[in-house]
Protein backbone atom coordinates (compact mmCIF):
# COMPACT_ATOMS: atom_id res chain seq x y z
CA UNK A 1 0.00 0.00 0.00
CA UNK A 2 1.15 3.27 -0.78
CA UNK A 3 1.30 6.08 2.12
CA UNK A 4 -2.13 7.81 1.16
CA UNK A 5 -3.98 4.05 0.81
CA UNK A 6 -1.88 3.18 4.50
CA UNK A 7 -3.48 6.37 6.18
CA UNK A 8 -6.89 6.03 5.01
CA UNK A 9 -6.52 2.30 6.75
CA UNK A 10 -5.14 4.01 10.02
CA UNK A 11 -7.16 6.98 10.08
CA UNK A 12 -10.54 4.41 9.64
CA UNK A 13 -9.42 2.20 12.46
CA UNK A 14 -8.79 4.86 14.84
CA UNK A 15 -12.24 7.01 13.99
CA UNK A 16 -13.88 3.57 14.67
CA UNK A 17 -11.99 3.35 18.02
CA UNK A 18 -12.96 6.25 18.94
CA UNK A 19 -16.32 5.80 18.12
CA UNK A 20 -16.64 2.61 19.81
CA UNK A 21 -14.34 4.40 23.17
CA UNK A 22 -17.31 7.18 22.92
CA UNK A 23 -20.04 4.64 22.78
CA UNK A 24 -18.59 2.88 25.65
CA UNK A 25 -18.69 5.64 27.71
CA UNK A 26 -22.20 6.45 26.55
CA UNK A 27 -23.32 2.80 27.76
CA UNK A 28 -21.28 3.16 31.19
CA UNK A 29 -22.62 6.71 32.29
CA UNK A 30 -25.96 6.46 30.28
CA UNK A 31 -24.92 9.86 28.91
CA UNK A 32 -26.80 11.37 25.70
CA UNK A 33 -24.74 11.47 22.53
CA UNK A 34 -23.04 15.26 22.35
CA UNK A 35 -25.12 17.68 20.09
CA UNK A 36 -22.05 18.77 18.70
CA UNK A 37 -21.58 17.53 15.72
CA UNK A 38 -25.17 18.48 14.68
CA UNK A 39 -24.49 21.95 15.24
CA UNK A 40 -21.23 22.32 14.04
CA UNK A 41 -22.86 21.43 10.56
CA UNK A 42 -25.76 23.43 10.78
CA UNK A 43 -23.06 26.03 11.46
CA UNK A 44 -21.08 25.67 9.36
CA UNK A 45 -23.97 25.60 6.87
CA UNK A 46 -25.38 28.71 7.75
CA UNK A 47 -22.00 30.18 6.78
CA UNK A 48 -21.71 29.00 3.39
CA UNK A 49 -25.22 29.53 3.13
CA UNK A 50 -26.58 26.16 2.04
CA UNK A 51 -30.04 25.05 3.78
CA UNK A 52 -30.11 21.73 4.63
CA UNK A 53 -33.20 20.28 3.08
CA UNK A 54 -36.10 18.47 5.65
CA UNK A 55 -38.24 19.81 8.38
CA UNK A 56 -38.42 18.28 12.09
CA UNK A 57 -37.12 14.79 12.02
CA UNK A 58 -35.91 14.58 8.70
CA UNK A 59 -34.22 17.79 9.44
CA UNK A 60 -32.85 16.42 12.59
CA UNK A 61 -31.26 13.09 11.30
CA UNK A 62 -29.92 14.68 7.90
CA UNK A 63 -27.95 16.74 10.61
CA UNK A 64 -27.03 13.75 12.66
CA UNK A 65 -25.78 12.18 9.47
CA UNK A 66 -24.03 14.55 8.03
CA UNK A 67 -22.08 15.86 11.62
CA UNK A 68 -20.75 11.66 11.74
CA UNK A 69 -19.63 11.67 8.23
CA UNK A 70 -17.53 15.31 9.29
CA UNK A 71 -16.07 13.43 12.03
CA UNK A 72 -15.10 10.16 9.55
CA UNK A 73 -13.54 12.50 7.45
CA UNK A 74 -11.81 14.31 9.69
CA UNK A 75 -10.59 11.24 11.31
CA UNK A 76 -9.42 9.81 7.73
CA UNK A 77 -7.69 12.93 6.68
CA UNK A 78 -5.69 12.99 9.34
CA UNK A 79 -4.44 9.44 9.14
CA UNK A 80 -3.18 10.07 5.69
CA UNK A 81 -1.64 13.33 7.34
CA UNK A 82 0.13 11.32 9.23
CA UNK A 83 1.32 8.77 6.64
CA UNK A 84 2.29 11.25 4.71
CA UNK A 85 4.64 13.05 7.56
CA UNK A 86 5.86 9.81 8.55
CA UNK A 87 6.73 9.32 4.40
CA UNK A 88 8.67 12.62 4.98
CA UNK A 89 10.83 10.95 7.44
CA UNK A 90 9.21 11.48 10.85
CA UNK A 91 8.67 7.77 12.62
CA UNK A 92 6.87 8.57 15.41
CA UNK A 93 7.89 6.75 18.05
CA UNK A 94 4.27 4.74 20.17
CA UNK A 95 4.00 7.74 23.16
CA UNK A 96 4.83 10.74 20.84
CA UNK A 97 2.37 9.20 17.94
CA UNK A 98 -0.79 8.78 20.88
CA UNK A 99 -0.26 12.10 22.05
CA UNK A 100 0.52 13.96 19.05
CA UNK A 101 -1.79 12.56 16.62
CA UNK A 102 -4.17 12.25 19.47
CA UNK A 103 -4.11 15.74 19.86
CA UNK A 104 -4.12 17.23 16.56
CA UNK A 105 -7.76 14.88 16.32
CA UNK A 106 -8.47 17.40 19.44
CA UNK A 107 -7.65 20.09 17.65
CA UNK A 108 -9.26 19.63 14.35
CA UNK A 109 -12.68 19.32 16.67
CA UNK A 110 -12.03 21.51 19.14
CA UNK A 111 -11.15 24.40 17.66
CA UNK A 112 -13.56 25.16 15.15
CA UNK A 113 -16.52 24.98 17.95
CA UNK A 114 -14.72 27.06 19.78
CA UNK A 115 -14.68 29.93 17.06
CA UNK A 116 -17.84 29.03 16.00
CA UNK A 117 -19.33 29.54 19.00
CA UNK A 118 -21.12 25.88 19.86
CA UNK A 119 -18.66 25.21 22.89
CA UNK A 120 -16.52 27.03 24.94
CA UNK A 121 -13.58 24.53 25.89
CA UNK A 122 -12.70 26.94 28.52
CA UNK A 123 -16.27 26.40 30.47
CA UNK A 124 -15.70 22.12 30.41
CA UNK A 125 -15.91 20.45 33.21
CA UNK A 126 -13.03 17.95 34.28
CA UNK A 127 -15.27 15.21 33.34
CA UNK A 128 -15.97 16.47 29.91
CA UNK A 129 -12.42 16.82 29.24
CA UNK A 130 -11.71 13.18 30.07
CA UNK A 131 -14.69 12.37 27.46
CA UNK A 132 -13.14 14.76 25.22
CA UNK A 133 -9.14 13.71 25.95
CA UNK A 134 -9.53 9.72 26.50
CA UNK A 135 -11.42 9.01 22.75
CA UNK A 136 -8.37 11.40 20.86
CA UNK A 137 -5.69 9.59 22.43
CA UNK A 138 -6.97 5.94 22.06
CA UNK A 139 -7.41 7.70 18.26
CA UNK A 140 -3.65 8.48 18.36
CA UNK A 141 -2.49 5.24 19.80
CA UNK A 142 -4.75 2.91 17.07
CA UNK A 143 -3.39 5.28 14.07
CA UNK A 144 0.37 5.05 15.59
CA UNK A 145 0.05 1.38 15.06
CA UNK A 146 -1.26 0.67 12.15
CA UNK A 147 1.10 3.16 10.58
CA UNK A 148 4.16 1.51 12.88
CA UNK A 149 3.40 -1.92 11.62
CA UNK A 150 3.82 -0.36 7.87
CA UNK A 151 7.34 0.79 8.36
CA UNK A 152 8.40 -2.48 9.99
CA UNK A 153 6.75 -4.59 6.77
CA UNK A 154 8.87 -1.79 4.62
CA UNK A 155 12.05 -2.51 6.33
CA UNK A 156 12.02 0.52 8.74
CA UNK A 157 13.84 -0.36 12.04
CA UNK A 158 13.77 1.18 15.19
CA UNK A 159 15.61 0.56 18.68
CA UNK A 160 13.45 0.34 21.08
CA UNK A 161 15.64 0.99 23.53
CA UNK A 162 16.53 4.09 21.89
CA UNK A 163 12.85 5.06 21.47
CA UNK A 164 12.62 4.43 25.41
CA UNK A 165 15.60 6.37 26.65
CA UNK A 166 14.75 9.64 23.92
CA UNK A 167 11.13 9.52 25.29
CA UNK A 168 12.08 9.91 28.93
CA UNK A 169 15.51 12.57 28.31
CA UNK A 170 12.44 14.52 26.09
CA UNK A 171 10.09 14.12 29.06
CA UNK A 172 12.22 15.05 31.36
CA UNK A 173 13.70 18.07 29.62
CA UNK A 174 10.30 18.96 28.60
CA UNK A 175 9.09 19.08 32.57
CA UNK A 176 12.57 20.92 33.78
CA UNK A 177 10.94 23.71 30.60
CA UNK A 178 7.88 24.44 32.40
CA UNK A 179 9.70 24.49 35.76
CA UNK A 180 12.55 27.14 34.40
CA UNK A 181 12.02 28.04 30.62
CA UNK A 182 15.91 28.46 30.22
CA UNK A 183 16.58 24.82 30.71
CA UNK A 184 15.26 23.85 27.32
CA UNK A 185 17.07 26.80 25.38
CA UNK A 186 20.43 25.64 27.62
CA UNK A 187 19.60 21.88 26.72
CA UNK A 188 19.35 23.65 22.78
CA UNK A 189 23.12 25.44 23.49
CA UNK A 190 24.60 22.48 25.12
CA UNK A 191 23.50 19.88 22.62
CA UNK A 192 26.03 20.23 20.06
CA UNK A 193 29.97 18.59 19.64
CA UNK A 194 32.43 19.85 22.53
CA UNK A 195 35.28 21.95 21.14
CA UNK A 196 35.92 25.54 21.65
CA UNK A 197 32.35 27.11 20.42
CA UNK A 198 30.82 24.58 23.43
CA UNK A 199 32.76 26.41 25.94
CA UNK A 200 30.89 29.98 24.31
CA UNK A 201 27.52 27.99 24.53
CA UNK A 202 28.39 26.65 28.02
CA UNK A 203 28.79 30.40 29.23
CA UNK A 204 25.52 31.72 27.96
CA UNK A 205 23.65 28.84 28.94
CA UNK A 206 24.47 29.29 32.42
CA UNK A 207 24.16 32.97 32.37
CA UNK A 208 20.76 32.56 31.06
CA UNK A 209 19.79 29.70 33.54
CA UNK A 210 21.47 32.02 36.76
CA UNK A 211 19.43 34.99 34.96
CA UNK A 212 15.71 33.31 35.26
CA UNK A 213 16.85 31.65 38.99
CA UNK A 214 17.23 35.35 40.22
CA UNK A 215 14.49 37.07 38.03
CA UNK A 216 12.08 34.36 39.33
CA UNK A 217 12.33 35.41 42.99
CA UNK A 218 10.47 38.45 41.55
CA UNK A 219 7.11 38.96 43.02
CA UNK A 220 6.05 41.19 39.42
CA UNK A 221 7.11 38.45 37.37
CA UNK A 222 4.57 37.26 35.10
CA UNK A 223 2.55 34.22 35.94
CA UNK A 224 3.92 31.31 33.39
CA UNK A 225 0.72 30.62 32.54
CA UNK A 226 0.03 34.15 30.94
CA UNK A 227 -0.31 33.00 27.23
CA UNK A 228 3.07 34.89 26.13
CA UNK A 229 5.21 33.19 29.16
CA UNK A 230 3.29 29.94 28.13
CA UNK A 231 4.21 29.59 24.98
CA UNK A 232 7.93 30.32 25.68
CA UNK A 233 8.16 27.61 27.88
CA UNK A 234 5.92 24.95 25.59
CA UNK A 235 8.65 25.80 22.56
CA UNK A 236 11.81 25.66 25.05
CA UNK A 237 10.50 22.34 25.91
CA UNK A 238 10.03 20.97 22.31
CA UNK A 239 12.93 22.93 20.87
CA UNK A 240 15.30 21.32 24.24
CA UNK A 241 13.82 18.17 23.43
CA UNK A 242 14.18 18.03 19.38
CA UNK A 243 18.09 19.24 19.95
CA UNK A 244 19.44 16.58 22.23
CA UNK A 245 17.25 14.28 19.73
CA UNK A 246 19.43 15.16 17.06
CA UNK A 247 22.61 14.97 19.31
CA UNK A 248 21.32 11.51 20.02
CA UNK A 249 20.20 10.55 16.28
CA UNK A 250 16.90 9.69 17.05
CA UNK A 251 13.46 10.96 15.60
CA UNK A 252 13.49 15.11 15.91
CA UNK A 253 9.63 14.95 15.41
CA UNK A 254 8.63 12.62 18.59
CA UNK A 255 10.93 14.25 20.83
CA UNK A 256 9.36 17.98 19.36
CA UNK A 257 5.60 16.30 20.65
CA UNK A 258 7.18 15.00 23.81
CA UNK A 259 8.62 17.90 25.27
CA UNK A 260 6.07 20.41 24.32
CA UNK A 261 3.34 18.36 26.24
CA UNK A 262 6.09 18.03 29.19
CA UNK A 263 6.73 21.83 29.16
CA UNK A 264 2.68 22.04 29.28
CA UNK A 265 2.67 19.73 32.30
CA UNK A 266 5.57 21.19 33.79
CA UNK A 267 4.13 24.81 33.39
CA UNK A 268 0.81 23.58 35.03
CA UNK A 269 2.64 21.63 37.77
CA UNK A 270 5.15 24.48 38.49
CA UNK A 271 2.17 26.86 39.39
CA UNK A 272 0.39 24.75 41.72
CA UNK A 273 3.12 23.78 43.87
CA UNK A 274 4.05 27.68 43.87
CA UNK A 275 0.12 27.93 44.83
CA UNK A 276 0.25 24.81 47.46
CA UNK A 277 3.81 25.46 48.97
CA UNK A 278 3.37 29.19 49.58
CA UNK A 279 0.40 28.76 51.84
CA UNK A 280 3.10 26.65 54.00
CA UNK A 281 6.29 27.97 53.86
CA UNK A 282 8.19 31.64 52.63
CA UNK A 283 7.73 31.33 48.43
CA UNK A 284 11.38 32.32 48.28
CA UNK A 285 11.56 28.68 49.91
CA UNK A 286 9.51 26.72 47.47
CA UNK A 287 11.00 28.54 44.43
CA UNK A 288 14.69 27.44 45.53
CA UNK A 289 12.51 23.56 45.58
CA UNK A 290 11.21 24.18 42.63
CA UNK A 291 14.99 25.25 41.21
CA UNK A 292 16.45 22.25 42.35
CA UNK A 293 13.66 20.01 40.79
CA UNK A 294 14.71 21.99 37.60
CA UNK A 295 18.23 22.10 37.26
CA UNK A 296 18.47 18.06 38.49
CA UNK A 297 16.15 17.23 35.76
CA UNK A 298 17.69 19.01 32.98
CA UNK A 299 21.06 17.59 34.16
CA UNK A 300 19.92 13.98 33.59
CA UNK A 301 18.43 15.03 30.26
CA UNK A 302 21.88 16.53 29.22
CA UNK A 303 23.19 12.91 29.75
CA UNK A 304 24.39 11.14 27.26
CA UNK A 305 23.07 7.65 26.63
CA UNK A 306 25.10 4.95 27.09
CA UNK A 307 25.44 2.98 24.08
CA UNK A 308 23.09 -0.13 23.02
CA UNK A 309 24.99 -3.39 22.69
CA UNK A 310 23.95 -3.31 18.87
CA UNK A 311 26.13 -0.53 18.81
CA UNK A 312 29.30 -1.42 21.21
CA UNK A 313 29.77 -4.93 19.72
CA UNK A 314 30.30 -2.86 15.99
CA UNK A 315 33.38 -0.81 17.60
Amino acid sequence: MNAVTTGIVAGAAGTTMLDAVTYLDMAIRGRPASTVPEKTVESVASALGVAIPGRGDALAARRSAFGALGGIAVGTGLGVAAALTGRAGAHLTPTAGTIGIGLAAMAATDIPIALRGISDPRQWTAQDWLSDIVPHLVYGATVTTVLRQREETTGHRTDPAAERSSTVRSAVIGVASGLRSSTGIAAALLSGAPGSVHRVRLVGATALVGGELVADKNPNVPSRLSPPALTGRLIAGGGGAAALSRRDRVDTASALIIGTVGALAGSFGGAWWRQWAGRRMPDWQAALAEDAVALTMAAAALRRPALSSSVSASR
